[in-house]
């Protein structure tokens, strides 16, 4: 059962960022102090990445963990309250993630994904990938 009523759940839900999250932000400033320069929820392609390299044909998503399903078949049991919504919710986000990258990559990109507790603990390393990616195409 949900500790919150519906209108708190709704408040929260609401308050829930699609852009300009900690994690993308983390990144992005890591970028741009390395002289890298970009285009930030990009909306002419697939998918709408967080981070474009539009010349280079480099898409990066930053996923956090709950939305994106990480280590979901471990997790999904976690989920106590309304199942019957989030389950299918979640894994219909994961199917979608798979769709995007598979639909860029047919298009000529090269999609990174990263998680948010990999770029919150290994920025620099994030980066790195990124790149060397941007600089070897």
């Amino acid at each position: 059962m949900d500790r919150l009523t519906p209108e708190q759940r709704k408040k929260n839900m609401q308050a829930v960022k699609n852009k300009d999250s900690l994690i993308e932000l983390m990144l992005r400033k890591e970028l741009w102090s390395r002289g890298l320069r970009y285009r930030k929820n990009y909306t002419k392609i697939t998918g709408k990445p967080d981070i474009v390299f539009i010349g280079k044909k480099v898409a990066v998503f930053c996923d956090s963990e709950f939305w994106h399903g990480y280590d979901w078949e471990r997790r999904k049991d976690d989920i106590k309250s309304n199942r019957d919504f989030w389950i299918p919710k979640i894994e219909r986000n994961m199917q979608r993630d798979t769709e995007v990258t598979q639909a860029l990559t047919n298009d000529g990109w090269l999609v990174l994904r990263f998680w948010g507790n990999e770029i919150k603990k290994h920025l620099s390393d994030c980066a790195d990938k990124i790149e060397k990616a941007v600089k070897s195409r």
